[in-house]
């Protein structure tokens, strides 16, 4: 089991892996509607229908009136979502500082200067793609 799997696997409540996107997707995109939370889950819209049933009653998103047009339904998450989904990110924050601490200082630069690399590649991408 990875360490990124391990920190959401002990939180209360216990949520699926497409939950957990789905709370970190609102956090990133508040107040986004059903059908696009469905495109950037990758999943149909009756099933990420179903996934929010199931966050909202846990008390972790809720759905409002749209802002622009009360027809469509906005998803955010709620205090308790949001407390959640810190507390994640400070296990997985303590997790991976837990295995770097045991890696040799010259394999952390390593490590480092390949996620640099990695990130330059990626967004030479992305503009590549924004251009065309």
């Amino acid at each position: 089991m990875t360490a990124w799997t391990q920190t959401s696997r002990t939180s209360s409540p216990r949520l699926s892996a497409p939950q957990w996107e789905a709370l970190l997707i609102l956090r990133r995109k508040p107040g986004v509607n059903l059908t696009r939370l469905a495109d950037e889950v990758g999943a149909t819209p009756p099933a990420v229908s179903r996934l929010c049933d199931r966050l909202e009653a846990a008390g972790l998103l809720r759905r409002e009136p749209g802002r622009t047009s009360r027809r469509e339904i906005e998803l955010v998450l709620t205090p308790a979502g949001n407390e959640l989904i810190d507390a994640l990110l400070a296990r997985r924050c303590a997790r991976f500082g837990e295995v770097l601490s045991r890696m040799p200082s010259a394999e952390r630069t390593g490590l480092l200067n390949g996620l640099l690399a990695f990130s330059r590649a990626a967004q030479l991408t992305e503009t590549d793609q924004a251009e065309g």
